[in-house]
Protein backbone atom coordinates (compact mmCIF):
# COMPACT_ATOMS: atom_id res chain seq x y z
CA UNK A 1 0.00 0.00 0.00
CA UNK A 2 2.84 2.41 0.85
CA UNK A 3 4.52 1.63 -2.48
CA UNK A 4 1.25 2.27 -4.34
CA UNK A 5 0.81 5.64 -2.63
CA UNK A 6 4.37 6.59 -3.55
CA UNK A 7 3.74 5.68 -7.21
CA UNK A 8 0.54 7.79 -7.22
CA UNK A 9 2.38 10.78 -5.78
CA UNK A 10 5.18 10.47 -8.38
CA UNK A 11 2.63 10.33 -11.20
CA UNK A 12 0.83 13.37 -9.79
CA UNK A 13 4.06 15.37 -9.63
CA UNK A 14 4.96 14.40 -13.22
CA UNK A 15 1.53 15.43 -14.43
CA UNK A 16 1.85 18.71 -12.54
CA UNK A 17 5.22 19.43 -14.22
CA UNK A 18 3.70 18.80 -17.67
CA UNK A 19 0.98 21.37 -16.98
CA UNK A 20 -1.89 18.90 -16.40
CA UNK A 21 -5.02 20.99 -15.59
CA UNK A 22 -5.85 19.83 -12.05
CA UNK A 23 -9.12 21.07 -10.44
CA UNK A 24 -8.70 23.72 -7.76
CA UNK A 25 -9.67 21.17 -5.10
CA UNK A 26 -6.49 19.13 -5.52
CA UNK A 27 -4.13 19.72 -2.60
CA UNK A 28 -0.63 19.54 -4.03
CA UNK A 29 2.20 18.77 -1.68
CA UNK A 30 3.96 22.13 -1.88
CA UNK A 31 2.86 24.60 0.79
CA UNK A 32 1.67 27.37 -1.55
CA UNK A 33 -0.69 25.04 -3.44
CA UNK A 34 -2.03 23.65 -0.16
CA UNK A 35 -2.90 27.14 1.06
CA UNK A 36 -4.99 27.66 -2.07
CA UNK A 37 -6.80 24.34 -1.45
CA UNK A 38 -7.60 25.28 2.16
CA UNK A 39 -8.80 28.66 0.96
CA UNK A 40 -11.14 26.97 -1.53
CA UNK A 41 -12.57 24.71 1.17
CA UNK A 42 -13.00 27.68 3.51
CA UNK A 43 -14.94 29.58 0.87
CA UNK A 44 -17.21 26.58 0.31
CA UNK A 45 -17.72 26.19 4.07
CA UNK A 46 -18.65 29.85 4.41
CA UNK A 47 -21.03 29.61 1.46
CA UNK A 48 -22.68 26.43 2.74
CA UNK A 49 -23.22 27.79 6.25
CA UNK A 50 -24.43 31.15 4.91
CA UNK A 51 -27.10 29.25 2.98
CA UNK A 52 -28.66 28.07 6.25
CA UNK A 53 -30.20 31.49 6.81
CA UNK A 54 -33.02 31.05 4.33
CA UNK A 55 -33.32 27.27 4.05
CA UNK A 56 -33.29 24.15 6.23
CA UNK A 57 -29.96 23.49 7.91
CA UNK A 58 -28.95 20.50 5.80
CA UNK A 59 -25.99 19.16 3.87
CA UNK A 60 -25.40 16.21 1.56
CA UNK A 61 -28.61 14.34 0.70
CA UNK A 62 -30.75 16.56 2.92
CA UNK A 63 -29.04 15.31 6.10
CA UNK A 64 -30.01 17.70 8.93
CA UNK A 65 -27.36 19.58 10.87
CA UNK A 66 -28.72 19.08 14.36
CA UNK A 67 -26.46 21.49 16.25
CA UNK A 68 -26.38 24.09 13.49
CA UNK A 69 -26.05 27.08 15.83
CA UNK A 70 -23.02 25.61 17.59
CA UNK A 71 -21.57 24.31 14.31
CA UNK A 72 -21.86 27.77 12.77
CA UNK A 73 -20.22 29.36 15.80
CA UNK A 74 -17.42 26.79 15.71
CA UNK A 75 -16.53 27.52 12.08
CA UNK A 76 -16.85 31.27 12.53
CA UNK A 77 -14.35 31.02 15.36
CA UNK A 78 -11.79 29.39 13.08
CA UNK A 79 -12.48 31.66 10.06
CA UNK A 80 -14.21 28.75 8.29
CA UNK A 81 -11.01 26.74 8.13
CA UNK A 82 -11.89 23.03 7.67
CA UNK A 83 -11.58 20.99 10.86
CA UNK A 84 -11.04 17.49 9.51
CA UNK A 85 -8.60 18.13 6.65
CA UNK A 86 -4.89 18.39 7.35
CA UNK A 87 -2.00 18.53 4.86
CA UNK A 88 -4.46 17.91 2.08
CA UNK A 89 -5.83 14.73 3.65
CA UNK A 90 -8.86 13.72 5.71
CA UNK A 91 -7.78 13.25 9.32
CA UNK A 92 -9.28 11.67 12.47
CA UNK A 93 -12.55 10.77 10.75
CA UNK A 94 -12.03 7.06 11.48
CA UNK A 95 -11.43 7.85 15.14
CA UNK A 96 -14.69 9.79 15.37
CA UNK A 97 -16.55 6.99 13.58
CA UNK A 98 -15.35 4.63 16.30
CA UNK A 99 -16.45 7.08 19.00
CA UNK A 100 -19.90 7.35 17.40
CA UNK A 101 -20.20 3.56 17.38
CA UNK A 102 -19.27 3.46 21.07
CA UNK A 103 -22.23 5.69 22.02
CA UNK A 104 -24.24 2.45 21.83
CA UNK A 105 -22.68 1.67 25.21
CA UNK A 106 -24.35 4.81 26.59
CA UNK A 107 -27.77 3.67 25.46
CA UNK A 108 -27.72 6.06 22.49
CA UNK A 109 -28.41 5.24 18.85
CA UNK A 110 -25.20 5.67 16.79
CA UNK A 111 -27.18 5.72 13.53
CA UNK A 112 -28.71 9.04 14.58
CA UNK A 113 -25.32 10.78 14.46
CA UNK A 114 -24.89 10.65 10.66
CA UNK A 115 -22.99 7.37 11.04
CA UNK A 116 -24.04 5.76 7.76
CA UNK A 117 -23.42 8.88 5.66
CA UNK A 118 -20.13 9.69 7.39
CA UNK A 119 -18.88 6.17 6.72
CA UNK A 120 -19.93 6.39 3.08
CA UNK A 121 -18.44 9.83 2.44
CA UNK A 122 -15.23 8.96 4.28
CA UNK A 123 -14.79 5.85 2.16
CA UNK A 124 -15.47 7.81 -1.02
CA UNK A 125 -13.01 10.57 -0.12
CA UNK A 126 -10.31 7.98 0.58
CA UNK A 127 -10.94 6.24 -2.74
CA UNK A 128 -10.84 9.40 -4.82
CA UNK A 129 -7.43 10.45 -6.10
CA UNK A 130 -8.76 13.99 -6.25
CA UNK A 131 -11.56 14.38 -3.61
CA UNK A 132 -14.62 16.35 -4.63
CA UNK A 133 -14.54 19.69 -2.80
CA UNK A 134 -18.26 19.84 -2.08
CA UNK A 135 -18.27 16.30 -0.72
CA UNK A 136 -15.26 17.08 1.46
CA UNK A 137 -16.93 20.20 2.87
CA UNK A 138 -20.17 18.34 3.59
CA UNK A 139 -18.21 15.60 5.34
CA UNK A 140 -16.34 18.20 7.41
CA UNK A 141 -19.65 19.71 8.56
CA UNK A 142 -21.16 16.30 9.33
CA UNK A 143 -18.15 15.25 11.40
CA UNK A 144 -18.28 18.51 13.37
CA UNK A 145 -22.03 18.23 13.88
CA UNK A 146 -21.71 14.62 15.03
CA UNK A 147 -19.05 15.51 17.61
CA UNK A 148 -20.94 18.52 18.97
CA UNK A 149 -24.34 16.79 19.08
CA UNK A 150 -22.90 13.74 20.81
CA UNK A 151 -21.13 16.09 23.21
CA UNK A 152 -24.40 17.87 24.02
CA UNK A 153 -26.22 14.60 24.55
CA UNK A 154 -23.54 12.97 26.69
CA UNK A 155 -22.97 16.04 28.85
CA UNK A 156 -26.57 17.18 29.27
CA UNK A 157 -28.97 14.63 27.81
CA UNK A 158 -30.89 14.22 24.56
CA UNK A 159 -34.25 15.21 26.05
CA UNK A 160 -35.47 18.32 27.87
CA UNK A 161 -36.63 16.95 31.25
CA UNK A 162 -39.19 19.75 31.67
CA UNK A 163 -40.97 19.08 28.37
CA UNK A 164 -39.86 15.48 27.65
CA UNK A 165 -39.13 16.56 24.10
CA UNK A 166 -36.04 15.59 22.17
CA UNK A 167 -33.23 18.13 21.93
CA UNK A 168 -31.74 17.07 18.62
CA UNK A 169 -31.35 20.68 17.50
CA UNK A 170 -28.98 21.42 20.34
CA UNK A 171 -29.27 24.92 21.77
CA UNK A 172 -27.69 24.24 25.12
CA UNK A 173 -24.58 22.65 26.46
CA UNK A 174 -22.98 22.47 29.86
CA UNK A 175 -19.50 22.67 28.35
CA UNK A 176 -17.75 24.76 25.70
CA UNK A 177 -17.87 22.12 22.99
CA UNK A 178 -16.20 24.32 20.37
CA UNK A 179 -13.17 24.63 22.62
CA UNK A 180 -13.24 20.91 23.43
CA UNK A 181 -13.30 20.05 19.73
CA UNK A 182 -10.50 22.48 18.89
CA UNK A 183 -8.23 20.97 21.53
CA UNK A 184 -9.15 17.42 20.55
CA UNK A 185 -8.32 18.12 16.91
CA UNK A 186 -5.03 19.77 17.82
CA UNK A 187 -3.95 16.95 20.15
CA UNK A 188 -5.47 14.24 17.94
CA UNK A 189 -7.50 13.00 20.93
CA UNK A 190 -11.01 12.90 19.43
CA UNK A 191 -12.13 9.62 20.99
CA UNK A 192 -10.69 10.54 24.38
CA UNK A 193 -12.52 13.88 24.26
CA UNK A 194 -15.84 12.15 23.56
CA UNK A 195 -15.24 9.74 26.44
CA UNK A 196 -14.60 12.65 28.82
CA UNK A 197 -17.84 14.33 27.78
CA UNK A 198 -19.96 11.56 29.27
CA UNK A 199 -20.66 11.91 33.02
CA UNK A 200 -17.59 10.89 34.99
CA UNK A 201 -19.47 10.08 38.20
CA UNK A 202 -19.45 6.53 39.54
CA UNK A 203 -23.25 6.24 39.44
CA UNK A 204 -23.26 6.67 35.65
CA UNK A 205 -20.33 4.33 35.13
CA UNK A 206 -22.01 1.63 37.23
CA UNK A 207 -25.19 1.84 35.17
CA UNK A 208 -23.19 1.83 31.91
CA UNK A 209 -21.46 -1.39 33.01
CA UNK A 210 -24.81 -2.91 34.00
CA UNK A 211 -26.13 -2.17 30.51
CA UNK A 212 -23.23 -4.11 29.02
CA UNK A 213 -23.84 -7.04 31.37
CA UNK A 214 -27.58 -7.19 30.66
CA UNK A 215 -26.97 -7.04 26.91
CA UNK A 216 -24.57 -9.97 27.31
CA UNK A 217 -27.28 -11.89 29.17
CA UNK A 218 -29.64 -11.33 26.26
CA UNK A 219 -27.24 -13.17 23.95
CA UNK A 220 -28.18 -16.36 25.86
CA UNK A 221 -31.86 -15.63 25.25
CA UNK A 222 -34.81 -14.09 27.09
CA UNK A 223 -35.41 -14.87 30.74
CA UNK A 224 -37.67 -17.89 31.36
CA UNK A 225 -41.15 -17.08 32.64
CA UNK A 226 -42.73 -18.24 35.88
CA UNK A 227 -46.28 -19.54 35.47
CA UNK A 228 -49.11 -17.76 37.25
CA UNK A 229 -51.01 -19.70 39.91
CA UNK A 230 -51.15 -19.76 43.70
CA UNK A 231 -48.62 -18.10 45.97
CA UNK A 232 -45.19 -19.67 46.16
CA UNK A 233 -43.54 -19.63 49.56
CA UNK A 234 -41.15 -21.64 51.66
CA UNK A 235 -42.34 -25.26 51.73
CA UNK A 236 -44.16 -25.10 48.38
CA UNK A 237 -43.64 -28.10 46.08
CA UNK A 238 -44.41 -27.84 42.33
CA UNK A 239 -42.95 -27.54 38.87
CA UNK A 240 -43.38 -23.77 39.27
CA UNK A 241 -40.64 -23.84 41.93
CA UNK A 242 -38.28 -25.24 39.29
CA UNK A 243 -39.38 -22.42 36.94
CA UNK A 244 -38.64 -19.90 39.69
CA UNK A 245 -35.15 -21.37 40.16
CA UNK A 246 -34.39 -21.12 36.44
CA UNK A 247 -35.63 -17.52 36.32
CA UNK A 248 -33.57 -16.37 39.32
CA UNK A 249 -30.48 -18.15 37.99
CA UNK A 250 -30.86 -16.39 34.63
CA UNK A 251 -30.64 -12.96 36.30
CA UNK A 252 -27.90 -14.03 38.71
CA UNK A 253 -30.10 -13.87 41.81
CA UNK A 254 -29.10 -17.46 42.65
CA UNK A 255 -26.07 -19.48 41.63
CA UNK A 256 -26.28 -21.53 38.43
CA UNK A 257 -25.78 -24.76 40.38
CA UNK A 258 -29.10 -24.13 42.16
CA UNK A 259 -30.99 -23.77 38.89
CA UNK A 260 -31.59 -27.45 38.36
CA UNK A 261 -32.21 -28.31 41.97
CA UNK A 262 -35.26 -29.73 43.68
CA UNK A 263 -38.79 -28.44 43.08
CA UNK A 264 -39.09 -27.75 46.81
CA UNK A 265 -39.12 -24.11 47.93
CA UNK A 266 -36.30 -24.23 50.50
CA UNK A 267 -34.51 -21.69 52.68
CA UNK A 268 -31.89 -20.83 50.05
CA UNK A 269 -34.59 -20.10 47.48
CA UNK A 270 -36.49 -17.98 49.99
CA UNK A 271 -33.37 -15.85 50.58
CA UNK A 272 -32.91 -15.46 46.82
CA UNK A 273 -36.52 -14.31 46.43
CA UNK A 274 -36.10 -11.82 49.27
CA UNK A 275 -32.98 -10.38 47.62
CA UNK A 276 -34.84 -10.12 44.31
CA UNK A 277 -37.74 -8.36 46.01
CA UNK A 278 -35.45 -5.90 47.79
CA UNK A 279 -33.71 -4.83 44.59
CA UNK A 280 -37.07 -4.35 42.87
CA UNK A 281 -38.55 -2.19 45.63
CA UNK A 282 -40.99 -4.88 46.77
CA UNK A 283 -41.84 -6.08 50.26
CA UNK A 284 -39.05 -8.55 51.00
CA UNK A 285 -41.12 -11.33 52.58
CA UNK A 286 -39.86 -14.23 50.44
CA UNK A 287 -43.37 -14.93 49.13
CA UNK A 288 -43.95 -14.94 45.37
CA UNK A 289 -47.29 -13.16 45.03
CA UNK A 290 -48.77 -11.08 42.22
CA UNK A 291 -46.35 -8.12 42.42
CA UNK A 292 -43.25 -10.31 42.69
CA UNK A 293 -44.48 -12.52 39.85
CA UNK A 294 -45.04 -9.47 37.65
CA UNK A 295 -41.49 -8.27 38.35
CA UNK A 296 -40.06 -11.71 37.61
CA UNK A 297 -41.84 -11.82 34.26
CA UNK A 298 -40.69 -8.43 32.97
CA UNK A 299 -38.75 -9.33 29.79
CA UNK A 300 -34.99 -8.85 29.77
CA UNK A 301 -35.29 -6.60 26.71
CA UNK A 302 -37.53 -4.27 28.72
CA UNK A 303 -35.06 -4.18 31.60
CA UNK A 304 -32.29 -3.30 29.14
CA UNK A 305 -34.36 -0.43 27.76
CA UNK A 306 -35.13 0.66 31.32
CA UNK A 307 -31.38 0.95 31.98
CA UNK A 308 -30.90 2.97 28.79
CA UNK A 309 -33.70 5.38 29.74
CA UNK A 310 -32.27 5.97 33.18
CA UNK A 311 -28.79 6.64 31.82
CA UNK A 312 -30.44 9.52 29.98
CA UNK A 313 -31.96 10.75 33.24
CA UNK A 314 -28.56 10.70 34.90
CA UNK A 315 -27.12 12.74 32.04
CA UNK A 316 -29.61 15.50 32.89
CA UNK A 317 -27.92 16.22 36.21
CA UNK A 318 -24.43 14.73 36.03
CA UNK A 319 -23.13 16.96 33.25
CA UNK A 320 -22.29 19.58 35.88
CA UNK A 321 -19.86 18.35 38.52
CA UNK A 322 -21.17 19.24 41.99
CA UNK A 323 -19.41 18.82 45.28
CA UNK A 324 -22.69 18.39 47.14
CA UNK A 325 -26.35 18.11 46.19
CA UNK A 326 -29.65 16.58 47.19
CA UNK A 327 -31.24 13.99 44.94
CA UNK A 328 -34.86 12.94 45.35
CA UNK A 329 -35.60 9.73 43.48
CA UNK A 330 -39.35 9.99 43.05
CA UNK A 331 -39.75 6.43 41.75
CA UNK A 332 -37.90 5.01 44.77
CA UNK A 333 -39.51 7.32 47.35
CA UNK A 334 -36.05 8.19 48.72
CA UNK A 335 -33.92 11.29 49.29
CA UNK A 336 -30.11 11.24 49.21
CA UNK A 337 -27.64 13.91 50.27
CA UNK A 338 -24.60 13.38 48.07
CA UNK A 339 -21.08 14.68 48.66
CA UNK A 340 -18.39 14.01 46.05
CA UNK A 341 -20.37 11.11 44.62
CA UNK A 342 -20.99 9.47 48.02
CA UNK A 343 -24.28 9.35 49.93
CA UNK A 344 -23.86 10.91 53.38
CA UNK A 345 -27.54 11.01 54.41
CA UNK A 346 -30.61 9.22 53.11
CA UNK A 347 -34.24 9.04 54.11
CA UNK A 348 -37.67 7.92 52.95
CA UNK A 349 -39.98 10.40 51.29
CA UNK A 350 -43.65 10.65 50.36
CA UNK A 351 -44.24 11.95 46.82
CA UNK A 352 -47.27 12.94 44.76
CA UNK A 353 -50.15 10.67 43.90
CA UNK A 354 -50.25 9.53 40.25
CA UNK A 355 -52.74 12.32 39.47
CA UNK A 356 -50.73 14.85 41.53
CA UNK A 357 -47.37 13.59 40.29
CA UNK A 358 -44.21 15.23 41.56
CA UNK A 359 -42.38 16.89 38.62
CA UNK A 360 -38.79 16.31 37.48
CA UNK A 361 -36.73 19.49 37.84
CA UNK A 362 -33.68 21.05 39.49
CA UNK A 363 -33.71 24.06 41.82
CA UNK A 364 -31.40 25.53 44.44
CA UNK A 365 -32.35 25.22 48.10
CA UNK A 366 -31.66 28.58 49.73
CA UNK A 367 -33.47 28.69 53.08
CA UNK A 368 -35.66 26.75 55.47
CA UNK A 369 -38.62 27.73 57.64
CA UNK A 370 -39.05 26.67 61.24
CA UNK A 371 -42.71 26.25 62.26
CA UNK A 372 -44.10 27.09 58.82
CA UNK A 373 -47.63 28.21 58.06
CA UNK A 374 -49.42 26.39 55.26
CA UNK A 375 -50.82 28.54 52.48
CA UNK A 376 -53.38 26.20 50.96
CA UNK A 377 -53.09 25.90 47.15
CA UNK A 378 -56.20 27.01 45.23
CA UNK A 379 -56.85 23.50 43.92
CA UNK A 380 -56.89 22.01 47.41
CA UNK A 381 -58.91 24.92 48.79
CA UNK A 382 -61.65 24.48 46.22
CA UNK A 383 -61.74 20.71 46.07
CA UNK A 384 -61.08 19.70 49.70
CA UNK A 385 -61.29 22.54 52.23
CA UNK A 386 -64.72 23.75 51.03
CA UNK A 387 -66.12 20.22 51.36
CA UNK A 388 -64.91 20.00 54.96
CA UNK A 389 -66.42 23.41 55.80
CA UNK A 390 -69.82 22.37 54.45
CA UNK A 391 -69.73 19.19 56.53
CA UNK A 392 -68.59 20.97 59.71
CA UNK A 393 -68.84 24.74 60.27
CA UNK A 394 -66.30 24.47 63.11
CA UNK A 395 -63.72 22.83 60.84
CA UNK A 396 -61.68 26.00 60.20
CA UNK A 397 -61.41 26.96 63.87
CA UNK A 398 -60.68 23.43 65.00
CA UNK A 399 -57.91 22.98 62.39
CA UNK A 400 -56.42 26.44 63.14
CA UNK A 401 -57.13 27.96 59.69
CA UNK A 402 -57.25 31.64 58.83
CA UNK A 403 -59.51 32.94 56.05
CA UNK A 404 -57.70 35.65 54.09
CA UNK A 405 -58.40 38.12 51.34
CA UNK A 406 -55.78 40.11 49.45
CA UNK A 407 -51.99 39.84 49.51
CA UNK A 408 -49.06 41.61 51.13
CA UNK A 409 -49.92 44.94 52.76
CA UNK A 410 -53.53 44.55 51.60
CA UNK A 411 -53.95 41.16 53.22
CA UNK A 412 -57.06 41.02 55.40
CA UNK A 413 -58.25 38.28 57.75
CA UNK A 414 -61.97 37.53 57.43
CA UNK A 415 -64.21 36.20 60.20
CA UNK A 416 -65.22 32.82 58.82
CA UNK A 417 -68.37 32.81 60.96
CA UNK A 418 -69.78 35.75 58.97
CA UNK A 419 -69.42 34.00 55.59
CA UNK A 420 -72.37 32.18 54.00
CA UNK A 421 -70.39 29.14 52.85
CA UNK A 422 -73.44 27.59 51.18
CA UNK A 423 -73.13 30.20 48.44
CA UNK A 424 -69.38 29.70 47.91
CA UNK A 425 -68.17 27.28 45.25
CA UNK A 426 -64.74 26.32 43.97
CA UNK A 427 -65.36 28.49 40.91
CA UNK A 428 -66.26 31.70 42.81
CA UNK A 429 -64.09 31.24 45.92
CA UNK A 430 -62.89 34.79 46.79
CA UNK A 431 -60.82 33.72 49.79
CA UNK A 432 -57.66 31.79 50.51
CA UNK A 433 -56.78 29.70 53.55
CA UNK A 434 -53.70 29.64 55.75
CA UNK A 435 -53.13 27.10 58.48
CA UNK A 436 -51.11 28.40 61.41
CA UNK A 437 -48.01 26.56 62.73
CA UNK A 438 -48.76 23.74 65.10
CA UNK A 439 -49.21 19.99 65.45
CA UNK A 440 -52.14 19.95 62.99
CA UNK A 441 -50.20 21.66 60.21
CA UNK A 442 -49.46 19.17 57.38
CA UNK A 443 -46.06 20.81 56.82
CA UNK A 444 -44.93 19.74 60.26
CA UNK A 445 -42.24 21.77 61.99
CA UNK A 446 -39.74 22.30 59.14
CA UNK A 447 -40.09 23.37 55.53
CA UNK A 448 -37.19 23.47 53.06
CA UNK A 449 -37.48 26.07 50.32
CA UNK A 450 -36.20 25.78 46.75
CA UNK A 451 -37.97 28.42 44.62
CA UNK A 452 -39.44 26.86 41.47
CA UNK A 453 -42.36 27.34 39.11
CA UNK A 454 -44.05 24.16 40.37
CA UNK A 455 -44.30 25.46 43.95
CA UNK A 456 -42.77 22.17 45.14
CA UNK A 457 -40.74 22.01 48.35
CA UNK A 458 -39.60 19.52 50.99
CA UNK A 459 -41.30 19.43 54.38
CA UNK A 460 -41.89 17.58 57.61
CA UNK A 461 -45.22 15.85 58.26
CA UNK A 462 -47.22 14.82 61.32
CA UNK A 463 -48.35 11.69 59.43
CA UNK A 464 -45.25 9.63 60.27
CA UNK A 465 -47.06 6.35 59.64
CA UNK A 466 -46.96 6.93 55.88
CA UNK A 467 -43.22 6.16 55.83
CA UNK A 468 -43.91 2.54 56.76
CA UNK A 469 -45.66 1.95 53.43
CA UNK A 470 -43.67 0.36 50.63
CA UNK A 471 -45.17 2.59 47.93
CA UNK A 472 -45.29 6.15 49.22
CA UNK A 473 -47.28 8.20 46.69
CA UNK A 474 -49.77 10.07 48.87
CA UNK A 475 -49.09 13.82 48.55
CA UNK A 476 -50.38 16.59 46.29
CA UNK A 477 -46.98 16.96 44.61
CA UNK A 478 -44.74 18.27 47.38
CA UNK A 479 -42.34 15.92 49.14
CA UNK A 480 -42.68 14.91 52.77
CA UNK A 481 -39.41 13.75 54.31
CA UNK A 482 -38.71 11.21 57.03
CA UNK A 483 -35.81 12.97 58.80
CA UNK A 484 -36.39 16.74 58.65
CA UNK A 485 -34.34 17.54 61.74
CA UNK A 486 -31.32 15.59 60.43
CA UNK A 487 -31.57 17.39 57.09
CA UNK A 488 -31.80 20.78 58.80
CA UNK A 489 -28.73 19.93 60.89
CA UNK A 490 -26.78 19.02 57.78
CA UNK A 491 -27.78 22.19 55.91
CA UNK A 492 -26.93 24.48 58.86
CA UNK A 493 -23.79 22.77 60.15
CA UNK A 494 -21.66 25.59 58.64
CA UNK A 495 -23.44 28.08 60.89
CA UNK A 496 -22.27 27.57 64.50
CA UNK A 497 -25.30 29.44 65.84
CA UNK A 498 -27.56 26.59 64.74
CA UNK A 499 -26.83 23.48 66.77
CA UNK A 500 -29.32 20.63 67.14
CA UNK A 501 -30.27 22.02 70.54
CA UNK A 502 -30.90 25.49 69.08
CA UNK A 503 -33.06 24.00 66.34
CA UNK A 504 -35.15 22.06 68.84
CA UNK A 505 -35.51 25.16 71.03
CA UNK A 506 -36.68 27.24 68.07
CA UNK A 507 -39.21 24.56 67.14
CA UNK A 508 -40.53 24.48 70.71
CA UNK A 509 -41.11 28.25 70.60
CA UNK A 510 -43.82 27.66 67.99
CA UNK A 511 -43.21 30.87 66.04
CA UNK A 512 -42.49 30.99 62.33
CA UNK A 513 -38.88 31.79 61.46
CA UNK A 514 -36.87 31.85 58.21
CA UNK A 515 -33.25 30.67 58.29
CA UNK A 516 -30.86 31.11 55.37
CA UNK A 517 -28.75 28.12 54.38
CA UNK A 518 -25.05 29.16 54.50
CA UNK A 519 -24.15 27.15 51.42
CA UNK A 520 -27.18 26.76 49.13
CA UNK A 521 -27.18 23.57 47.08
CA UNK A 522 -29.07 22.10 44.16
CA UNK A 523 -31.97 19.74 44.70
CA UNK A 524 -32.51 17.36 41.80
CA UNK A 525 -35.91 15.72 41.53
CA UNK A 526 -35.25 12.64 39.44
CA UNK A 527 -37.41 9.74 38.38
CA UNK A 528 -35.02 6.79 38.33
CA UNK A 529 -36.60 3.40 37.67
CA UNK A 530 -33.20 1.71 37.26
CA UNK A 531 -29.80 2.36 38.84
CA UNK A 532 -26.87 0.54 40.44
CA UNK A 533 -26.38 1.27 44.14
CA UNK A 534 -23.06 1.91 45.86
CA UNK A 535 -22.80 -1.81 46.69
CA UNK A 536 -22.98 -2.70 43.00
CA UNK A 537 -26.54 -4.09 43.13
CA UNK A 538 -28.72 -3.39 40.08
CA UNK A 539 -32.01 -1.84 41.23
CA UNK A 540 -35.31 -1.62 39.35
CA UNK A 541 -38.52 0.16 40.34
CA UNK A 542 -42.09 0.25 39.09
CA UNK A 543 -42.90 3.10 36.71
CA UNK A 544 -45.66 4.54 38.93
CA UNK A 545 -46.23 7.63 36.76
CA UNK A 546 -45.85 5.95 33.34
CA UNK A 547 -42.94 8.21 32.46
CA UNK A 548 -40.65 5.58 30.95
CA UNK A 549 -42.90 5.33 27.90
CA UNK A 550 -42.88 9.12 27.41
CA UNK A 551 -39.09 9.24 27.63
CA UNK A 552 -38.74 6.25 25.31
CA UNK A 553 -40.88 8.01 22.70
CA UNK A 554 -38.86 11.23 23.05
CA UNK A 555 -35.54 9.42 22.62
CA UNK A 556 -36.85 7.93 19.39
CA UNK A 557 -37.89 11.39 18.27
CA UNK A 558 -35.16 11.92 15.68
CA UNK A 559 -36.31 14.71 13.34
CA UNK A 560 -36.86 13.78 9.68
CA UNK A 561 -34.26 14.57 7.01
CA UNK A 562 -34.52 18.03 5.55
CA UNK A 563 -36.22 19.55 8.60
Amino acid sequence: MMRLNLIIKIIAVLLLLTGFPFPNSFAAQDSSSFEIAVSDLSKLLRKSIAGWKNSPKTVFGGEPVYSHELVKSFYEGRSYRPAWVEDGHLTQADVLIRAIEETYGDGLTPAYYHLKLIRSLTLQVKKDLIPDRVRLVDLDILLTDAFITIGCHLSGGCVDPLTIKSQWFAKRSFVDLASVLEQALEKKKIREAVMRLRPQEASYDRLRKALSVYRSLLIRGEWPRVSAARLLRKGSMSDRVAELRRRLAASGDIADDMMGGTNVFDTELEEAVMNFQARHGLKADGVVGRETLNALNVPLKKRIRQIELNMERLRWILGNVEQRSIVVNIANFELYVVENGRTVLSMKVVVGKPYWDTPVFTSKMTYLIINPSWNVPDSIAGEEILKEIRKDHHYLARENFQVLKGWGSREEEIDSGKIDWSRITAENLPYRFRQKPGPLNPLGRLKFMLPNKFNVYLHDTPAKGLFSSNVRAFSHGCTRIEKPLELAEYLLHDDPTWTREKLLAAIDEGTEKEVNIPRPLNVHFLYLTAWVDEKGVVQFRTDIYGRDKLLDDALHGKPPFGR
